[in-house]
C-alpha cells in the first residue's frame, strides 16, 4: 500500500530536534533524520510501514509504504506534536534562550512502546556506543527491510525476539539479563502497548510492576512513546551533571540536585531537558569516559 497527506502545525518544526531522540545511534537502520527531512520505518498494527517526512511551507509533507501505511499515516500529526505547545513554555535565562532557538523542538510521541522499551532495557547499565551497537544487530539480523524504496529497516517483530534464544543475543551483544529482559517484555507486547491508553500513573504501575524496569526505564519509555512533557530519567549518569551545569553553574550534580532544579518546571521538565541536550554546553569532564565492552567476546 502506498498514501500521502501533509501535516500542518501551528508553528516552526526541526524534524532533528522532534524526531533525532527516537534514533539509538548514528547507526540506527530504523530512522535517518535531518532538520528538513526524516526516513523511519516501524510496524503498526496493520503491519510494517515506512514514512518519509518532509518540511514544505505549508507543513510536513509525507509519504508513506507498507500495509501500515495508511496507520503510519493517521498517527503522524502526533509523532510531529501537532497537539504540543511549545509557545506556552516560557521560562526566564537560559531555556529562554535555548527554546528561542531551538523553535523547532516539538513533543511527539509514537505510541509504540514496545519499540521505545526495547532499546531502553539494552541502555541499561552500559554505555550509549554498547547499546546501539547492539540495536543495530538485533535490528540487522531480526528486522526486515522496510517496504517501499527507503534504505530503512523495520524493528524485530516482538513475537521474533520473544522467541529468540539467549545464545543468539548474546551474539548480537547482549548479557542474559538484558536479554531474558527483552524476551519477557516481547512475550507479553500485547498487555504492554496497551499502557499507550492508559492514565499516565497506571501505565507507570504496569510498567514498574515488571522485575527489571525501574523508573529510568519507564522514563525513556514515556518521552517517546507517550509523548510525556515531564519525563525525567532517574539514575542516568550524565543528565543530574548536565542539568546542574547549565542551570546552576555546578559542575556536578545527583538526581536530588537535578530534580531540585528542575521542580519550577514541573510539568515540562522533560522538555527542559530536550532542550539542554539539544542545545546546551556539557559539563567539564571529569576523568575518563567509560571504557565500552564486548560482551560478544565474553
Amino acid at each position: 500500500m502506498h498514501g500521502t497527506r501533509t501535516v500542518t502545525l501551528d508553528g516552526p518544526i526541526d524534524l532533528r530536534l522532534t524526531l533525532g531522540h527516537l534514533r539509538r545511534g548514528t547507526g540506527d537502520p530504523t530512522l535517518r533524520v535531518n532538520r528538513g527531512e526524516a526516513w523511519r520505518a516501524h510496524r503498526t498494527e496493520a503491519g510494517p510501514a515506512a514514512v518519509r517526512m518532509r518540511v514544505r511551507a505549508d507543513g510536513v509533507e509525507l509519504e508513506a509504504w507498507g500495509t501500515g501505511a495508511t496507520v503510519a499515516l493517521e498517527a503522524a500529526p502526533e509523532l510531529l506534536g501537532r497537539h504540543d505547545r511549545p509557545g506556552d513554555f516560557r521560562p526566564g535565562g537560559v531555556l529562554r534562550d535555548l527554546a528561542g532557538r531551538l523553535r523547532g523542538l516539538r513533543i511527539g510521541r509514537t505510541g509504540a512502546v514496545i519499540e521505545a522499551l526495547v532499546p531502553a532495557i539494552l541502555e541499561q547499565k552500559v554505555t550509549g556506543r554498547e547499546a546501539w551497537a547492539a540495536w543495530r544487530r538485533i535490528v540487522l539480523t531480526w528486522g526486515e527491510p522496510a517496504p517501499g524504496p527507503l534504505p530503512v529497516r523495520v524493528p524485530p517483530d516482538p513475537e521474533v525476539l520473544a522467541g529468540t534464544p539467549y545464545f543468539e543475543l548474546h551474539r548480537a551483544g547482549v548479557e542474559r539479563r538484558r536479554s531474558e529482559l527483552i524476551r519477557f517484555v516481547c512475550a507479553r507486547a500485547r498487555r504492554i502497548e496497551e499502557t499507550t491508553v492508559l492514565p499516565r500513573a497506571d501505565a507507570h504501575k504496569r510498567l514498574l510492576s515488571i522485575p527489571g524496569i525501574g523508573p529510568w526505564t519507564v522514563a525513556e519509555v514515556a518521552g517517546r512513546a507517550w509523548g510525556d512533557p515531564d519525563a525525567v530519567s532517574l539514575g542516568d549518569y550524565h543528565l543530574p551533571h548536565l542539568v546542574s551545569w547549565v542551570l546552576a553553574g555546578e559542575p556536578r550534580g545527583d538526581d536530588d540536585r537535578m530534580l531540585e532544579l528542575l521542580e519550577p518546571y514541573r510539568g515540562q521538565r522533560g522538555r527542559v531537558i530536550r532542550l539542554l541536550e539539544a542545545g546546551a554546553p556539557r559539563p567539564p569532564r571529569r576523568g575518563p569516559r567509560m571504557a565500552p565492552r564486548s560482551i560478544r567476546t565474553i
